[in-house]
């Protein structure tokens, strides 16, 4: 097993330790800067398992699948749990959530007809947009309130464009070409 998908298999292990910080206060105020942490850990991880990859041509079918699988339960679980904390109303974790799995069953449906559809700008400034929202979340600084409101509005808003965007420039992949 390479590295990339070593990290990759990190950053899955490392959600429940994330979660569990984030929902307990058994280290006290400590938690969330704990959970805070392991979320940064993680999210890094996901930048260098894509950068080795491609520089060092380490691109597996495990990686591919796992990798992207992997951001998503960190974001998702992460999201699912600001609903239990009371920070994010649940229907805008609903339409992000909702996003990855019509985007995920799109790409199952490309792949099924040997398509691969690729990332795009929109996609990757979603995530970027994401995880600064789960960063501010975790926070919780009261100075930052508008702030962050404002991310995860912009967020959500990614969350919509990327998913049109996927939609139209992937519409063929709908075709039953089988």
């Amino acid at each position: 097993m390479n590295l990339p998908n070593k990290l990759t298999i990190l950053r899955v292990i490392l959600i429940p330790f994330f979660v569990f910080f984030l929902l307990t206060d058994v280290a006290g105020e400590a938690s969330k800067w704990i959970a805070l942490g392991i979320f940064a850990l993680a999210s890094i991880t996901d930048f260098f398992d894509g950068f080795l990859a491609r520089k060092y041509n380490l691109i597996t079918n495990f990686g591919k699948f796992m990798d992207p699988l992997a951001d998503k339960l960190l974001v998702c679980s992460a999201l699912i749990c600001f609903v239990e904390l009371g920070q994010l109303p649940s229907w805008i974790v609903i339409v992000i959530i909702a996003r990855e799995f019509i985007i995920s069953g799109f790409r199952l449906i490309a792949s099924d007809n040997n398509v691969v559809i690729a990332a795009s700008w929109w996609g990757k400034f979603k995530t970027t947009f994401q995880i600064i929202m789960v960063i501010l979340l975790i926070a919780d600084i009261e100075k930052l309130a508008l702030f962050t409101q404002i991310i995860i509005w912009i967020s959500l808003a990614l969350t919509i464009i990327s998913l049109i965007d996927y939609l139209v420039k992937n519409k063929s992949v709908m075709k039953d070409t089988k």
